[in-house]
């Protein structure tokens, strides 16, 4: 199993080209035209009888058939093949752990998470789904030859909430190939988890298994029939969705609050720091808008008494302003109570 951008993928089919994330939105890939040097659908071809085996069974003295050792290696093998599938059950058990682990060690917060004013929304995303209510029963999604017009593409969306949910599938067509993908859609981005490819569905069945890290997302599952002129397809699915064991659920937890306390610590420290600078710039910005206060104070002081001389002063020269002109009329033409000079 391997990560791609949240989705680990654990495939067995040889007939499917594994996915590539680029990080952006896959767009639907363009109409095929009609190749000549290809036929446009594949048919079935019905397989040959096989050959039949033709070695001498081995007899006793009396013409009797020994089966002894046949039985023996029939026991052998039945418990080679019962080790084998125990091993590779174990080894796909250890290989899920470690996958879910290694998405869980590379959760990091959002943005969005770390700038909620509320301690609870980031506590939310590490604890994850809750233990009491948790049912660890497979969700089961199938459909049995379903229609795929010509020119046609069949999209089923299948919503994962639960980290760590292990997806398999197995997908077959009637009579004719098909064009399979399947992609997984989230806020920002979407990973192709198979790319869009043309199987050979009707010949055997398209299986696969794969771990989904990162969630919520929306698998879709692709049925492609648009490069068929002639065809109608029908295909048949079974999708099984197996949510985590509690065991994993509660190391997924483990991971993801080391992983958000490293962040939180950081961002904590880098946030002490500034607030550090930003006390001791404070400080000396309060201790400058004291002093300019108590400057201002002064100067509305000075202000208030000097629109005070203003006024008086405005009154004083316009009494002698009054006053002169006074004096020089009488020095021109005289007092009016003067008694009139007679020459």
């Amino acid at each position: 199993m391997h990560l791609i951008e949240g989705v680990i993928k654990h495939e067995h089919c040889t007939t499917m080209s594994n996915g590539e994330s680029n990080g952006a939105k896959t767009e639907k890939e363009p109409v095929m035209e009609m190749e000549e040097s290809e036929p446009q659908d594949k048919p079935e071809v019905a397989n040959g009888d096989n050959e039949e085996d033709n070695n001498p069974v081995e007899e006793d003295e009396n013409g009797v058939e020994n089966d002894d050792e046949e039985d023996g290696s029939v026991d052998e093998d039945d418990e080679e093949e019962t080790n084998a599938e125990n091993l590779l059950r174990e080894a796909e058990a250890k290989a899920i752990a470690d996958a879910t682990a290694s998405a869980n060690a590379s959760y990091t917060p959002s943005t969005v998470l770390l700038s909620n004013p509320s301690p609870s929304a980031l506590i939310e995303s590490v604890d994850g789904i809750s233990i009491s209510e948790y049912n660890q029963s497979p969700s089961l999604f199938t459909a049995h030859s379903v229609p795929i017009a010509l020119r046609a593409t069949l999209d089923v969306p299948i919503v994962i909430t639960n980290g760590g949910s292990v997806v398999e599938y197995t997908v077959e067509s009637e009579n004719y190939d098909i064009n399979f993908g399947i992609k997984a859609e989230r806020e920002d981005e979407t990973t192709v988890v198979n790319t869009l490819t043309r199987v050979d569905s009707h010949l055997e069945s398209i299986t696969g298994k794969f771990l989904v890290g990162t969630v919520p997302c929306a698998l879709i599952f692709t049925f492609d029939n648009e490069y068929s002129w002639f065809r109608e397809k029908k295909v048949t699915y079974c999708i099984t969705v197996t949510p985590p064991s509690i065991e994993n659920i509660n190391a997924g937890r483990i991971k993801r609050a080391e992983s958000a306390l490293a962040v939180v610590v950081e961002e904590k420290t880098g946030a002490e720091t500034r607030l550090e600078r930003a006390s001791s710039k404070r400080g000396g910005l309060a201790e400058e808008v004291e002093r300019l206060e108590k400057e201002l104070e002064e100067k509305k002081k000075t202000l208030d008494v000097i629109e005070k001389e203003e006024e008086w002063l405005k009154a004083r020269v316009e009494l002698r302003g009054e006053q002169e002109r006074l004096l020089k009329k009488r020095l021109t033409d005289g007092w009016d109570d003067a008694p009139e000079v007679k020459d």
